[in-house]
Protein backbone atom coordinates (compact mmCIF):
# COMPACT_ATOMS: atom_id res chain seq x y z
CA UNK A 1 0.00 0.00 0.00
CA UNK A 2 1.85 3.13 -0.71
CA UNK A 3 2.16 5.58 1.79
CA UNK A 4 0.34 9.17 3.21
CA UNK A 5 3.04 11.47 1.77
CA UNK A 6 2.87 9.58 -2.30
CA UNK A 7 -1.13 9.31 -1.96
CA UNK A 8 -1.36 12.95 -0.86
CA UNK A 9 -2.50 15.63 -3.35
CA UNK A 10 -3.54 19.30 -3.50
CA UNK A 11 -7.15 21.00 -2.24
CA UNK A 12 -6.89 22.50 -5.40
CA UNK A 13 -7.47 18.97 -7.00
CA UNK A 14 -11.01 18.64 -5.20
CA UNK A 15 -14.22 19.85 -5.74
CA UNK A 16 -14.52 21.10 -2.61
CA UNK A 17 -12.27 21.52 1.01
CA UNK A 18 -14.81 18.91 2.38
CA UNK A 19 -14.02 16.47 -0.17
CA UNK A 20 -10.24 17.16 0.13
CA UNK A 21 -10.58 16.92 4.14
CA UNK A 22 -12.15 13.33 3.62
CA UNK A 23 -9.60 12.13 1.90
CA UNK A 24 -6.89 12.88 4.11
CA UNK A 25 -8.51 11.13 6.51
CA UNK A 26 -8.97 7.83 3.93
CA UNK A 27 -5.27 8.15 3.17
CA UNK A 28 -3.86 8.94 6.64
CA UNK A 29 -1.67 5.92 7.99
CA UNK A 30 -0.61 6.88 12.27
CA UNK A 31 2.09 4.66 13.42
CA UNK A 32 1.36 3.40 16.31
CA UNK A 33 4.19 3.67 19.20
CA UNK A 34 6.58 5.22 16.56
CA UNK A 35 7.84 8.25 15.53
CA UNK A 36 5.11 10.19 13.15
CA UNK A 37 6.22 13.52 11.05
CA UNK A 38 4.61 16.54 9.63
CA UNK A 39 4.43 16.14 5.85
CA UNK A 40 5.20 12.41 5.72
CA UNK A 41 2.53 10.97 8.09
CA UNK A 42 -0.19 13.91 8.40
CA UNK A 43 0.15 18.04 7.29
CA UNK A 44 -0.63 20.85 8.95
CA UNK A 45 -4.42 22.39 8.10
CA UNK A 46 -5.89 25.75 9.14
CA UNK A 47 -8.83 24.10 10.56
CA UNK A 48 -6.58 22.21 13.25
CA UNK A 49 -6.49 25.89 14.71
CA UNK A 50 -10.12 25.57 15.62
CA UNK A 51 -9.72 22.46 17.47
CA UNK A 52 -6.91 24.03 19.19
CA UNK A 53 -8.33 26.99 20.41
CA UNK A 54 -11.31 25.53 21.41
CA UNK A 55 -9.74 22.63 23.33
CA UNK A 56 -7.50 25.53 25.33
CA UNK A 57 -10.31 27.48 26.28
CA UNK A 58 -11.90 24.28 27.14
CA UNK A 59 -9.15 23.05 29.55
CA UNK A 60 -8.57 26.44 31.12
CA UNK A 61 -12.30 26.69 32.30
CA UNK A 62 -11.90 22.51 33.25
CA UNK A 63 -8.79 22.80 35.22
CA UNK A 64 -9.66 25.89 37.08
CA UNK A 65 -12.91 24.21 38.43
CA UNK A 66 -11.26 21.47 39.03
CA UNK A 67 -8.83 23.00 41.64
CA UNK A 68 -10.98 25.55 42.87
CA UNK A 69 -13.15 22.60 43.89
CA UNK A 70 -10.38 20.97 45.60
CA UNK A 71 -9.03 23.98 46.73
CA UNK A 72 -13.09 24.66 48.77
CA UNK A 73 -13.11 21.18 49.41
CA UNK A 74 -9.90 20.35 51.19
CA UNK A 75 -10.80 23.93 52.73
CA UNK A 76 -13.73 22.34 53.83
CA UNK A 77 -12.09 19.23 55.21
CA UNK A 78 -9.00 20.81 57.56
CA UNK A 79 -8.62 23.08 60.04
CA UNK A 80 -4.88 23.75 59.02
CA UNK A 81 -5.34 23.91 55.23
CA UNK A 82 -6.33 27.78 53.68
CA UNK A 83 -6.52 27.48 49.81
CA UNK A 84 -8.24 29.99 47.35
CA UNK A 85 -8.14 31.43 43.69
CA UNK A 86 -4.27 31.92 43.75
CA UNK A 87 -3.12 28.29 44.31
CA UNK A 88 -6.23 27.29 42.15
CA UNK A 89 -4.58 29.43 38.76
CA UNK A 90 -0.79 28.30 40.09
CA UNK A 91 -1.52 24.49 40.56
CA UNK A 92 -3.73 25.12 36.68
CA UNK A 93 -0.69 26.11 35.18
CA UNK A 94 1.47 23.29 36.63
CA UNK A 95 -0.73 20.80 34.89
CA UNK A 96 -0.66 23.01 31.88
CA UNK A 97 3.08 22.78 31.37
CA UNK A 98 4.69 19.11 31.83
CA UNK A 99 1.49 16.92 30.84
CA UNK A 100 1.13 19.68 27.93
CA UNK A 101 4.77 18.63 26.51
CA UNK A 102 4.56 15.25 27.23
CA UNK A 103 1.12 13.59 26.65
CA UNK A 104 -0.56 16.12 24.15
CA UNK A 105 2.70 17.26 21.59
CA UNK A 106 4.80 14.15 22.26
CA UNK A 107 2.77 11.14 23.06
CA UNK A 108 -0.62 12.11 20.40
CA UNK A 109 1.05 14.79 18.38
CA UNK A 110 4.00 12.97 17.35
CA UNK A 111 4.07 8.87 18.71
CA UNK A 112 0.59 7.70 18.93
CA UNK A 113 -1.38 9.74 16.64
CA UNK A 114 -4.81 7.19 17.50
CA UNK A 115 -4.30 7.91 21.19
CA UNK A 116 -6.87 10.86 21.64
CA UNK A 117 -5.46 13.74 24.02
CA UNK A 118 -5.75 12.64 28.21
CA UNK A 119 -7.68 16.21 28.95
CA UNK A 120 -9.84 16.49 32.00
CA UNK A 121 -12.87 14.27 33.62
CA UNK A 122 -16.04 16.45 33.29
CA UNK A 123 -18.56 14.30 35.24
CA UNK A 124 -16.03 13.84 37.96
CA UNK A 125 -15.88 17.80 39.14
CA UNK A 126 -18.91 17.70 40.79
CA UNK A 127 -17.98 14.90 43.63
CA UNK A 128 -14.43 16.98 43.58
CA UNK A 129 -15.90 18.58 46.99
CA UNK A 130 -17.33 15.27 48.63
CA UNK A 131 -13.95 13.16 47.59
CA UNK A 132 -11.99 15.95 49.53
CA UNK A 133 -14.25 15.45 52.77
CA UNK A 134 -14.46 11.88 52.22
CA UNK A 135 -10.39 12.27 53.31
CA UNK A 136 -9.25 11.69 49.52
CA UNK A 137 -5.42 12.69 48.90
CA UNK A 138 -5.16 14.03 45.24
CA UNK A 139 -1.69 12.19 45.27
CA UNK A 140 -3.41 9.21 45.98
CA UNK A 141 -6.37 8.97 44.18
CA UNK A 142 -3.95 9.47 40.79
CA UNK A 143 -1.84 6.72 41.55
CA UNK A 144 -5.48 4.09 42.00
CA UNK A 145 -6.52 5.89 38.57
CA UNK A 146 -3.66 5.26 36.86
CA UNK A 147 -3.09 1.81 37.73
CA UNK A 148 -6.63 0.41 37.56
CA UNK A 149 -6.66 2.49 34.22
CA UNK A 150 -3.52 0.53 32.87
CA UNK A 151 -5.11 -2.53 33.97
CA UNK A 152 -8.14 -1.86 32.19
CA UNK A 153 -6.15 -0.83 29.04
CA UNK A 154 -3.31 -3.89 28.91
CA UNK A 155 -6.43 -6.45 29.03
CA UNK A 156 -8.31 -4.41 26.38
CA UNK A 157 -11.19 -3.60 28.48
CA UNK A 158 -12.03 -0.32 27.30
CA UNK A 159 -12.34 -1.18 23.53
CA UNK A 160 -14.80 -4.51 24.38
CA UNK A 161 -16.88 -1.92 26.83
CA UNK A 162 -17.41 0.30 24.15
CA UNK A 163 -18.51 -2.57 21.23
CA UNK A 164 -20.79 -3.70 24.70
CA UNK A 165 -22.50 -0.22 24.97
CA UNK A 166 -25.33 -0.01 22.47
CA UNK A 167 -26.35 3.15 20.35
CA UNK A 168 -29.25 3.59 22.49
CA UNK A 169 -27.41 3.37 25.41
CA UNK A 170 -24.66 5.61 24.55
CA UNK A 171 -27.42 8.05 22.86
CA UNK A 172 -29.27 7.95 26.25
CA UNK A 173 -25.67 8.91 27.96
CA UNK A 174 -25.26 11.81 25.79
CA UNK A 175 -28.32 13.18 26.04
CA UNK A 176 -28.62 13.11 29.96
CA UNK A 177 -25.12 14.58 29.98
CA UNK A 178 -25.43 16.86 27.50
CA UNK A 179 -28.52 18.29 29.40
CA UNK A 180 -27.30 18.19 33.28
CA UNK A 181 -24.03 20.20 31.64
CA UNK A 182 -26.09 22.31 29.98
CA UNK A 183 -28.45 23.39 32.51
CA UNK A 184 -25.52 23.68 34.83
CA UNK A 185 -23.74 26.40 32.99
CA UNK A 186 -26.66 28.63 32.01
CA UNK A 187 -27.59 28.33 35.81
CA UNK A 188 -23.98 29.75 36.44
CA UNK A 189 -24.03 32.47 34.07
CA UNK A 190 -27.26 33.92 34.91
CA UNK A 191 -26.41 33.46 38.71
CA UNK A 192 -23.15 35.54 37.43
CA UNK A 193 -25.05 38.51 35.98
CA UNK A 194 -27.51 38.50 38.58
CA UNK A 195 -24.65 39.06 40.66
CA UNK A 196 -23.17 42.03 39.16
CA UNK A 197 -23.44 45.61 40.19
CA UNK A 198 -23.85 49.29 37.78
CA UNK A 199 -21.54 51.88 38.12
CA UNK A 200 -23.77 53.61 40.42
CA UNK A 201 -23.59 50.31 43.26
CA UNK A 202 -27.46 49.16 42.15
CA UNK A 203 -27.71 45.43 42.09
CA UNK A 204 -29.30 43.76 39.80
CA UNK A 205 -28.98 46.59 36.80
CA UNK A 206 -27.10 43.87 34.49
CA UNK A 207 -29.47 40.86 35.84
CA UNK A 208 -30.13 40.26 31.95
CA UNK A 209 -27.14 40.32 31.00
CA UNK A 210 -26.76 36.74 30.86
CA UNK A 211 -29.61 35.98 29.62
CA UNK A 212 -28.68 38.42 26.52
CA UNK A 213 -25.22 36.33 26.37
CA UNK A 214 -27.32 33.29 25.79
CA UNK A 215 -29.81 34.13 23.19
CA UNK A 216 -26.88 36.00 21.18
CA UNK A 217 -25.24 32.43 21.81
CA UNK A 218 -28.01 30.58 20.59
CA UNK A 219 -28.70 32.83 17.43
CA UNK A 220 -24.75 32.32 16.76
CA UNK A 221 -24.75 28.82 17.31
CA UNK A 222 -27.59 28.21 14.79
CA UNK A 223 -26.27 30.23 12.23
CA UNK A 224 -22.77 28.48 12.44
CA UNK A 225 -24.82 24.99 12.36
CA UNK A 226 -27.18 26.25 9.14
CA UNK A 227 -24.09 26.69 7.00
CA UNK A 228 -22.04 23.42 8.22
CA UNK A 229 -19.24 25.43 10.20
CA UNK A 230 -20.42 24.30 13.76
CA UNK A 231 -16.91 23.60 14.18
CA UNK A 232 -16.42 27.21 14.75
CA UNK A 233 -18.87 27.51 17.95
CA UNK A 234 -16.22 27.21 20.92
CA UNK A 235 -13.93 30.46 19.59
CA UNK A 236 -16.70 32.24 17.95
CA UNK A 237 -19.29 31.90 20.94
CA UNK A 238 -16.28 32.57 23.46
CA UNK A 239 -14.87 35.46 22.01
CA UNK A 240 -18.55 36.85 20.92
CA UNK A 241 -19.91 36.37 24.69
CA UNK A 242 -16.54 38.30 26.04
CA UNK A 243 -17.28 41.55 23.89
CA UNK A 244 -21.46 41.06 24.87
CA UNK A 245 -20.15 41.09 28.45
CA UNK A 246 -17.91 44.17 28.15
CA UNK A 247 -20.00 46.13 26.01
CA UNK A 248 -22.72 45.71 28.53
CA UNK A 249 -21.02 46.97 31.40
CA UNK A 250 -19.62 43.82 33.20
CA UNK A 251 -15.96 44.70 32.46
CA UNK A 252 -15.51 45.97 35.93
CA UNK A 253 -15.64 41.97 37.28
CA UNK A 254 -13.12 41.03 34.77
CA UNK A 255 -9.82 41.44 36.35
CA UNK A 256 -6.27 40.36 35.39
CA UNK A 257 -4.10 38.84 38.79
CA UNK A 258 -2.09 36.32 37.17
CA UNK A 259 1.76 37.07 36.36
CA UNK A 260 3.78 35.74 33.35
CA UNK A 261 5.98 33.25 34.48
CA UNK A 262 6.49 29.93 35.49
CA UNK A 263 4.35 28.37 38.35
CA UNK A 264 6.74 26.18 40.96
CA UNK A 265 7.70 23.01 38.98
CA UNK A 266 9.40 21.59 42.26
CA UNK A 267 7.17 17.89 43.19
CA UNK A 268 8.57 18.98 46.62
CA UNK A 269 7.07 22.35 47.17
CA UNK A 270 3.88 20.72 46.55
CA UNK A 271 3.69 17.28 48.35
CA UNK A 272 6.81 17.61 50.44
CA UNK A 273 5.42 19.16 53.47
CA UNK A 274 2.38 20.40 55.03
CA UNK A 275 2.80 24.06 54.84
CA UNK A 276 3.24 24.79 51.27
CA UNK A 277 1.58 23.65 47.80
CA UNK A 278 -1.30 21.24 48.99
CA UNK A 279 -0.56 21.29 52.31
CA UNK A 280 -1.21 17.57 53.02
CA UNK A 281 2.16 16.21 52.54
CA UNK A 282 2.50 12.46 51.42
CA UNK A 283 -0.41 10.57 51.23
CA UNK A 284 -0.76 7.56 53.55
CA UNK A 285 -2.79 4.11 54.37
CA UNK A 286 -5.93 5.71 55.07
CA UNK A 287 -5.87 8.62 52.17
CA UNK A 288 -5.31 5.60 49.61
CA UNK A 289 -8.04 3.99 51.22
CA UNK A 290 -10.44 6.71 50.93
CA UNK A 291 -9.76 7.30 47.60
CA UNK A 292 -10.19 3.65 46.38
CA UNK A 293 -13.81 4.08 45.31
CA UNK A 294 -13.98 7.72 43.57
CA UNK A 295 -10.80 6.27 41.77
CA UNK A 296 -13.46 3.27 40.39
CA UNK A 297 -15.92 5.35 39.98
CA UNK A 298 -13.66 7.64 37.65
CA UNK A 299 -12.56 4.63 35.88
CA UNK A 300 -15.87 3.02 35.14
CA UNK A 301 -16.98 6.74 33.43
CA UNK A 302 -13.90 6.18 31.20
CA UNK A 303 -15.43 4.02 28.58
CA UNK A 304 -18.93 5.90 28.32
CA UNK A 305 -16.70 8.84 28.15
CA UNK A 306 -14.00 7.89 25.41
CA UNK A 307 -17.30 6.18 23.25
CA UNK A 308 -19.13 9.67 23.21
CA UNK A 309 -16.10 11.21 21.69
CA UNK A 310 -15.20 8.00 19.51
CA UNK A 311 -18.81 8.58 18.09
CA UNK A 312 -18.52 11.83 17.11
CA UNK A 313 -15.55 10.98 14.63
CA UNK A 314 -18.04 7.90 13.55
CA UNK A 315 -20.49 10.21 12.70
CA UNK A 316 -18.33 13.16 11.05
CA UNK A 317 -15.66 11.22 8.95
CA UNK A 318 -16.09 9.50 6.00
CA UNK A 319 -16.37 5.60 4.87
CA UNK A 320 -12.68 3.86 5.18
CA UNK A 321 -11.00 6.21 7.56
CA UNK A 322 -11.23 3.67 10.06
CA UNK A 323 -7.22 3.96 10.82
CA UNK A 324 -7.85 7.70 12.24
CA UNK A 325 -10.10 6.91 14.57
CA UNK A 326 -8.84 7.16 18.16
CA UNK A 327 -7.98 4.22 20.05
CA UNK A 328 -9.99 3.27 22.88
CA UNK A 329 -7.34 1.30 24.71
CA UNK A 330 -4.17 3.39 23.48
CA UNK A 331 -6.21 6.54 25.22
CA UNK A 332 -6.69 4.89 28.55
CA UNK A 333 -3.54 4.20 28.54
CA UNK A 334 -2.07 7.57 28.01
CA UNK A 335 -5.23 9.09 30.17
CA UNK A 336 -3.50 6.69 32.87
CA UNK A 337 -0.35 7.47 32.85
CA UNK A 338 -0.62 11.06 32.76
CA UNK A 339 -3.19 10.50 35.61
CA UNK A 340 0.04 9.52 37.42
CA UNK A 341 2.29 12.14 36.19
CA UNK A 342 0.30 14.76 35.84
CA UNK A 343 -0.37 14.93 39.54
CA UNK A 344 2.91 13.87 40.72
CA UNK A 345 4.51 17.01 39.69
CA UNK A 346 1.86 19.07 41.95
CA UNK A 347 -1.36 18.69 39.57
CA UNK A 348 -4.42 18.22 40.57
CA UNK A 349 -6.53 17.22 37.64
CA UNK A 350 -9.09 14.07 37.12
CA UNK A 351 -8.05 13.20 33.27
CA UNK A 352 -10.23 11.66 30.97
CA UNK A 353 -10.12 11.94 27.17
CA UNK A 354 -10.22 15.96 25.87
CA UNK A 355 -13.94 16.31 25.26
CA UNK A 356 -13.48 19.80 23.95
CA UNK A 357 -10.53 19.23 21.74
CA UNK A 358 -11.90 15.93 20.06
CA UNK A 359 -15.52 17.17 19.21
CA UNK A 360 -14.79 19.99 17.38
CA UNK A 361 -11.67 18.14 15.81
CA UNK A 362 -14.48 15.17 14.69
CA UNK A 363 -16.79 18.32 13.54
CA UNK A 364 -14.21 20.10 11.63
CA UNK A 365 -12.97 16.39 9.80
CA UNK A 366 -9.08 16.64 11.40
CA UNK A 367 -7.34 13.89 12.89
CA UNK A 368 -5.64 14.22 15.77
CA UNK A 369 -2.02 14.57 15.75
CA UNK A 370 -1.69 18.19 14.04
CA UNK A 371 -4.53 19.61 16.10
CA UNK A 372 -2.56 18.39 19.26
CA UNK A 373 0.66 19.99 18.41
CA UNK A 374 -1.15 23.26 17.95
CA UNK A 375 -2.79 22.85 21.30
CA UNK A 376 -0.15 21.89 23.29
CA UNK A 377 1.95 25.33 22.14
CA UNK A 378 -1.07 27.36 22.46
CA UNK A 379 -1.55 25.46 25.91
CA UNK A 380 1.60 26.33 27.00
CA UNK A 381 2.02 29.46 26.07
CA UNK A 382 -0.97 30.97 27.52
CA UNK A 383 0.05 28.86 31.05
CA UNK A 384 3.30 30.80 30.48
CA UNK A 385 1.71 34.22 30.19
CA UNK A 386 -0.88 34.22 32.69
CA UNK A 387 -2.98 36.91 31.89
CA UNK A 388 -5.28 34.70 29.43
CA UNK A 389 -6.14 32.17 32.34
CA UNK A 390 -8.19 34.94 33.59
CA UNK A 391 -10.22 35.87 30.63
CA UNK A 392 -10.87 32.45 30.05
CA UNK A 393 -11.99 31.27 33.72
CA UNK A 394 -14.23 34.60 33.90
CA UNK A 395 -17.70 33.13 33.59
CA UNK A 396 -19.13 34.28 30.21
CA UNK A 397 -16.61 33.27 28.77
CA UNK A 398 -15.82 29.96 30.20
CA UNK A 399 -19.37 28.44 30.79
CA UNK A 400 -20.09 29.34 26.79
CA UNK A 401 -17.01 27.29 25.67
CA UNK A 402 -18.39 24.77 27.54
CA UNK A 403 -22.02 24.52 26.69
CA UNK A 404 -21.76 25.18 23.22
CA UNK A 405 -17.96 22.97 22.28
CA UNK A 406 -19.34 20.05 25.04
CA UNK A 407 -22.78 19.87 25.64
CA UNK A 408 -25.23 20.94 23.11
CA UNK A 409 -22.91 18.74 20.59
CA UNK A 410 -23.77 16.10 22.97
CA UNK A 411 -27.29 16.68 23.13
CA UNK A 412 -27.61 16.40 19.20
CA UNK A 413 -25.31 13.84 18.76
CA UNK A 414 -27.71 11.36 21.73
CA UNK A 415 -31.15 12.64 19.60
CA UNK A 416 -29.20 10.98 16.30
CA UNK A 417 -28.29 7.95 17.81
CA UNK A 418 -31.87 7.08 18.87
CA UNK A 419 -33.92 7.16 15.78
CA UNK A 420 -35.26 3.67 16.14
CA UNK A 421 -37.77 2.87 18.36
CA UNK A 422 -35.59 -0.03 19.82
CA UNK A 423 -33.05 2.43 20.94
CA UNK A 424 -34.96 5.45 21.77
CA UNK A 425 -36.40 2.92 24.48
CA UNK A 426 -33.08 2.06 25.97
CA UNK A 427 -32.54 5.82 25.57
CA UNK A 428 -35.33 6.51 27.79
CA UNK A 429 -33.90 3.67 30.64
CA UNK A 430 -30.70 5.20 30.10
CA UNK A 431 -31.75 9.06 31.13
CA UNK A 432 -34.78 7.32 33.49
CA UNK A 433 -32.06 5.78 35.61
CA UNK A 434 -29.20 8.55 35.71
CA UNK A 435 -32.26 11.13 36.74
CA UNK A 436 -32.80 8.26 39.57
CA UNK A 437 -29.11 7.89 40.55
CA UNK A 438 -26.14 8.57 38.49
CA UNK A 439 -24.81 8.48 34.67
CA UNK A 440 -22.34 5.64 35.20
CA UNK A 441 -25.04 2.98 37.47
CA UNK A 442 -27.20 3.83 34.90
CA UNK A 443 -24.84 3.34 31.70
CA UNK A 444 -24.08 0.05 33.51
CA UNK A 445 -27.70 -1.25 34.05
CA UNK A 446 -28.86 -0.37 30.91
CA UNK A 447 -26.03 -2.09 29.07
CA UNK A 448 -26.78 -5.01 31.25
CA UNK A 449 -30.73 -4.58 29.96
CA UNK A 450 -30.02 -4.28 26.81
CA UNK A 451 -27.41 -6.36 26.01
CA UNK A 452 -30.06 -9.48 27.39
CA UNK A 453 -32.65 -8.25 25.19
CA UNK A 454 -35.38 -6.91 28.48
CA UNK A 455 -34.81 -3.48 26.59
CA UNK A 456 -33.82 -2.07 23.10
CA UNK A 457 -33.24 -4.49 19.98
CA UNK A 458 -34.62 -7.90 21.16
CA UNK A 459 -32.00 -9.75 18.77
CA UNK A 460 -28.93 -8.19 20.63
CA UNK A 461 -28.34 -11.18 22.83
CA UNK A 462 -27.81 -13.87 19.75
CA UNK A 463 -25.38 -11.62 18.57
CA UNK A 464 -23.18 -11.58 21.82
CA UNK A 465 -21.25 -14.79 23.73
CA UNK A 466 -22.63 -15.26 27.45
CA UNK A 467 -19.19 -13.83 28.92
CA UNK A 468 -20.79 -10.68 27.68
CA UNK A 469 -24.10 -10.54 28.23
CA UNK A 470 -23.88 -11.36 31.62
CA UNK A 471 -20.18 -12.04 33.34
CA UNK A 472 -19.11 -8.55 32.18
CA UNK A 473 -22.10 -6.28 32.25
CA UNK A 474 -23.07 -8.11 35.79
CA UNK A 475 -19.47 -7.60 36.93
CA UNK A 476 -19.71 -3.88 36.29
CA UNK A 477 -22.49 -3.16 37.84
CA UNK A 478 -21.63 -4.61 40.63
CA UNK A 479 -18.63 -2.87 41.19
CA UNK A 480 -20.40 0.59 40.16
CA UNK A 481 -22.70 0.01 42.99
CA UNK A 482 -20.47 -1.23 45.57
CA UNK A 483 -17.93 1.47 44.69
CA UNK A 484 -21.24 4.60 45.19
CA UNK A 485 -22.30 2.68 48.08
CA UNK A 486 -18.50 3.23 49.92
CA UNK A 487 -18.45 6.57 48.84
CA UNK A 488 -22.15 7.79 50.15
CA UNK A 489 -23.51 8.45 46.86
CA UNK A 490 -27.35 7.46 47.96
CA UNK A 491 -29.36 8.80 50.41
CA UNK A 492 -28.95 7.36 53.89
CA UNK A 493 -25.51 5.30 52.92
CA UNK A 494 -22.69 6.37 55.12
CA UNK A 495 -19.43 6.30 52.88
CA UNK A 496 -16.29 5.17 53.40
CA UNK A 497 -15.16 8.21 55.99
CA UNK A 498 -17.86 6.72 58.37
CA UNK A 499 -16.19 3.59 59.05
CA UNK A 500 -11.94 5.13 59.12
Amino acid sequence: MKSYKKRHKPASEFQSRSAYLDHELQIMQPRRYRLNLPGRDFRFEWEDLVPALAGTLGIIAMYSSVMMAWATGLTQAHEHITLGKEFAIEVSRVEMLIPALLFVILASGFFNPRANLAGNHGPMIPLIASIALAGAHPLALAILIGVFGLLLSIFKGGSRLVDLTSKGVAGGLLIFLGFTGAMSQISTIQGWSMGLETLTSKAGYLGFLGLMILVVTVVLYSYLARIDKRWLAIPACAITALLVALVGGAGSDLQFTTEMGLPNLNPVHWWGSTEKGWMLGLPNTEHFIASLPFAILAVAMWSPDFLGHRIFQEMNYPKNSGKVLMDVDDTMTMCSIRQMVGTAVGGGNITSSWGTYMIPAAIAKRPIPAGAILLGILVMAVAILGFPMDVAVWPPVRCIALLVGVFLPMIEAGIQMVKESASAQAAGICIFMAMVTNPVLAWAFAMFLDNNGLIGDKDRPKKLSKLDRLVIPIGIVAICVLAILAVGMFEGSYGIRAFL
